[in-house]
């Protein structure tokens, strides 16, 4: 049962401060056993609604990532495929390129995980304050089209220019229809003039991508536009998949 009074909850309440009920009762009993002064009870509590706050706009921010996967990271094995650039990957871990408006190429075989370290630096950007968009690039260039049929194209364009790191997951799948390259040479664009970052996966390798754009023009340009002003990370080695599935189980039944 709670120790403070309701006339307290209904001020905190009003003064948008509801959340510091969650650790009221604990600190108070540490002021109470002399644990904490006066003014450190104060400072200790307000650092509890802080800390609240923050991991609430955190979980706001990840939701609207639209990440297909909370990965991070630390969870990524970097042993099971020696061949990868753990060093160059770590190293894009300090987010100094999101800093700079860089953006970074992850090209490699299928499998690899290219889309696992694209969530994870997505994650990490999350949670040092940076507005993050994930999708397939297929979906941003649907989403685009039909902005075209009902005339929002504007509008979704911006959608996917305001982030502050856009992330494309499977780049250059396949060839583009000339509508299409148009698209991704205006959202391209836009990122760049604005100095924004683009995270680009892609199981082909940056120089494979022109022949994909119809468009001799867009065709150089584009690509020339990604490629030189990204941090290209080769993931190569053995599927990483395998080591996500499920565990077969060793039991099988005696039919003697």
């Amino acid at each position: 049962m709670s120790i403070v009074e309701p006339a307290l909850h209904d001020s905190l309440r009003a003064l948008k401060l509801s959340g510091m009920l969650q650790t009221l009762d604990a600190r108070l009993i540490q002021a109470n056993a002399g644990e904490l002064g006066h003014l450190e009870f104060l400072q200790v509590l307000c650092h509890d609604e802080i800390t609240r706050r923050e991991n609430m706009a955190i979980q706001r921010r990840i939701i609207k990532a639209r990440f297909e996967n909370q990965v991070t990271l630390e969870e990524f094995d970097f042993a099971a495929s020696p061949k990868l650039p753990a060093a160059q990957i770590r190293d894009l871990a300090a987010l100094r390129w999101l800093q700079a408006g860089e953006s970074v190429i992850l090209y490699g075989p299928v499998g690899v995980g290219r889309t696992h370290v694209a969530q994870a630096l997505g994650h990490l950007a999350v949670r040092r304050g940076a507005l993050v968009r994930f999708t397939k690039t297929s979906r941003a260039l649907a989403d685009l089209a039909g902005g075209h049929a009902d005339r929002t194209w504007a509008k979704r364009l911006g959608e996917l220019v305001r982030p502050d790191l856009l992330i494309l997951d499977d780049f250059a799948m396949r060839e583009l229809t000339a509508v299409q390259a148009d698209d991704l040479y205006e959202l391209v664009s836009e990122r760049t003039r604005v100095a924004k970052s683009v995270v680009l996966t892609s199981n082909r390798s940056p120089v494979d991508w022109y022949p994909l754009f119809p468009n001799p023009v867009v065709a150089e340009s584009l690509p020339d536009r990604l490629i030189n002003t990204s941090h290209q990370v080769f993931m190569n080695g053995p599927s990483y998949r395998p080591n996500k599935r499920p565990a077969a189980s060793a039991t099988k039944t005696d039919t003697k």
